[in-house]
């Protein structure tokens, strides 16, 4: 039904293999021999027969979320509401009746548990879908609420592409110990377990394919911000859950306390996403998240890792042109999933070849959920994962970079985007008509992983773009708004970790967090006095 791993002979046989998948494992025993006659089976470990029976026993998303949920601390019993709002496109006539019997009633009642022997609680754990307005749109969000004490902040966190909420399983229980802060975590539309409705797009221009792709996604966040009555939150977004995150704090301003942006795709300035040639998958720096092995890439230490920054230490990406059958599908929107859809009884064979990779440093148990629990995403319907080709050129740089648009993050005029699908101010004239209702600021954090393949030189540009707006929006201000202005920016590198920087270095990224927010705390104290 899920991935197997060899029965182990011994004692000693289980001790050694506490920090291996069991995917990884079997790679490792390996003799070279076998390695170099076996190539295939080399990137893709899972067998046959283990990827046959996943397939037939076709593992529930919900079922396989509450197991990776059951790794998080002091939550034996982790709640995981079942309404998983799509379907894969080979359903059996019950399951598919199983399937709209759910869209039917996407938002009943929450699932909820207590942790047990918490010694950071009493904390109450809930798993809901949030129906939002029109056909099939609603949002599978996880929460933590601390008991016994009043709800002032609250955190949102954002998954990457083709993710879910549950990548966070290591970040769940750390970020919800500090006093008054509320946490959430969301399934963007059409990704994970949220609902799946049709993706298209209605624009003819280039520039407005890509502001509508963007709105399908910040459109439901801020419809389900109104619905949860949040009027400030932190918002914490990984890969391309921080590229909309940005998006979101551009068309909806007012709402954040903090952005906080973990290893951001589409922040540089590329020439390749606009140019005919495109570089070759080997050099590819977004063929490194299909390709690095994340056990030994977590364990070396770069020269020069001491600097904080890594401005000097950090290797150039490498660069090539990706070849034209690559940017081919690419451009035709033929997204990655599909492949593993329609390879049917060989899908879990073809997502062994990234799980094997990506969690080899994880110990078997978890590497083996995390395998379940990706497959069972990526082979449910398409929908969200088709707003890629609009937003992203082939190698993951954006179509309409973020450095071109982040200074104006917190700079914003407040109240013209008072609704879901409402454009953004684009032009100073929209700015200067309501001066006194725009944005004071506030702190933009750039997180990446000391071994990131996103290059962190784009975090320090957007940290300069930021900064020169700030600047800029003093020069205009009194002294006593000047007092008042909250923005800023900085960036962190979380050593021993790659671009899943919050699952690759887990206690090292929460204390990071953690810090960012007690300093929400003490900003919002500061502009009390």
């Amino acid at each position: 039904m899920s991935t197997a791993s060899n029965a182990p002979s011994s004692d000693t046989e289980v001790n050694e293999r506490t920090q291996q998948s069991s995917l990884a494992s079997r790679r490792a025993k390996a003799s070279p021999e076998e390695t170099k006659q076996s190539r295939l089976a080399a990137a893709f470990p899972l067998g046959y027969k283990e990827g046959f029976s996943q397939w037939w026993a076709a593992l529930p998303a919900a079922q396989a979320e509450n197991r990776v949920l059951s790794f998080v601390p002091y939550l034996q019993k982790p709640p995981t509401q079942t309404k998983t709002s799509s379907a894969p496109p080979s359903t059996s006539p019950s399951e598919a009746e199983l399937n709209a019997q759910a869209n039917k009633n996407l938002s009943d009642e929450p699932v909820t548990t207590a942790s047990h022997s918490d010694p950071y609680g009493p904390r109450r754990w809930q798993s809901q879908m949030v129906k939002l307005s029109g056909k099939n749109r609603a949002l599978n969000e996880f929460s933590v609420e601390r008991l016994q004490e009043p709800t002032e902040n609250n955190l949102v966190i954002l998954h990457g592409y083709g993710a879910g909420l549950g990548f966070f399983y290591k970040n769940f229980e750390g970020l919800s110990r500090p006093k008054g802060w509320q946490l959430y975590a969301l399934d963007l539309l059409g990704m994970g377990r949220s609902s799946r409705p049709p993706f298209r797009i209605r624009a003819k221009e280039r520039s407005e394919q890509i502001k509508e792709a963007e709105s399908w996604f910040v459109d439901a966040l801020e419809e389900w911000r109104i619905q949860r009555k949040l009027d400030k939150f932190t918002l914490l977004g990984h890969s391309l859950g921080g590229y909309m995150a940005v998006c979101y704090a551009l068309k909806y301003p007012g709402h954040l306390n903090k952005l906080i942006l973990a290893s951001p795709v589409g922040v540089p300035e590329d020439p390749y996403a606009v140019k005919a040639e495109m570089p070759e998958p080997g050099d590819s720096t977004m063929a490194n998240e299909f390709t690095q092995d994340q056990e030994a890439d977590i364990a070396k230490t770069s020269p020069g890792s001491s600097n904080p920054n890594l401005r000097n230490a950090k290797p150039e990406p490498p660069r090539k042109p990706l070849p034209k059958w690559l940017t081919y599908l690419w451009d035709a929107n033929i997204s990655p999933f599909s492949f593993v859809r329609w390879a049917g009884p060989l899908g879990p064979r073809l997502v062994s070849g990234w799980t094997t990779r990506r969690f080899s440093h994880l110990p078997p148990n978890e590497a083996s959920a995390l395998h379940d629990y990706s497959y069972s995403l990526f082979r449910l319907r398409g929908s969200g994962e088709y707003a890629l080709a609009y937003v992203l050129a082939p190698g993951a740089f954006a179509r309409s970079p973020l450095i071109r648009r982040i200074g104006g993050v917190g700079r914003q005029v407040i109240g013209l985007n008072s609704s879901p699908g409402a454009n953004a101010p684009s032009n100073d004239a929209d700015r200067t008509a309501h001066p006194q209702a725009r944005e004071n600021g506030f702190p933009v954090v750039l997180m990446y992983g000391e071994h990131d393949w996103m290059d962190v030189k784009g975090g320090h540009a957007a940290k300069e773009r930021i900064l020169a707006e700030k600047e800029k929006a003093l020069a205009e201000k009194g002294t006593e708004n000047k007092e008042r202005d909250g923005g800023d920016a900085k960036v962190k590198i979380v050593s021993k970790a790659g671009h899943h920087l919050y699952l690759d270095n887990a206690e090292e990224f929460n204390e990071v967090m953690r810090k960012e927010m007690r300093d929400v705390e003490k900003r919002q104290e500061h502009f009390r006095d």
